[in-house]
């Protein structure tokens, strides 16, 4: 396997300002423990190690109940997320997975009817976020877990 290039380092002002991006969202409209829930599904969906394994981890720290971590995964199945974090999930996960038709107004006044205009708003840039961390991360091979104590994530007691 090759190894893959430290993206911090080849592009330190285009991360640092994604990251700026990416912490403005800590002021979102839409409460951190649904956030998580986007980040952890979107991560999920694209299959980022790094991204599912912090985002798992910062839910706890911040108080998330495991069983309902277990469940993003089969949120449809479960009923453990309000309707609130249902509509979360499904825009989360056809933003991610984007048909080829774009998202229906159906989908668009379902997810609507949960979210304010601004919460959507900042919803859809939440799930912007995690999509973009998701693919630098996947595509320079991020090691899961190899950012824990410069994020503070050791603190989850998740091995």
């Amino acid at each position: 396997m090759a190894q893959r290039l430290n993206h911090i380092q080849q592009s330190p002002e285009l991360f640092k300002k994604y990251q700026e991006f990416s912490n403005l969202l800590n002021n979102s409209a839409v409460e951190i423990s649904t956030r998580h829930l986007v980040s952890i599904r979107a991560s999920q969906i694209n299959g980022c190690g790094f991204c599912l394994d912090m985002h798992v981890k910062e839910a706890k720290i911040q108080g998330e109940r495991e069983l309902r971590l277990h469940h993003v995964a089969i949120w449809r199945e479960s009923s453990l997320f309000s309707p609130r974090e249902r509509a979360a999930l499904t825009w989360t996960e056809i933003l991610t997975k984007l048909p080829e038709h774009g998202v229906s107004d159906e989908v668009y006044e379902q997810v609507l009817t949960q979210f304010s205009k601004q919460e959507l708003s900042d919803l859809t840039y939440a799930v912007m976020a995690i999509n973009g961390w998701n693919r630098l991360n996947i595509a320079f091979q991020t090691t899961p877990g190899s950012a824990d104590k410069a994020y503070g994530l050791d603190k989850a007691n998740l091995s």
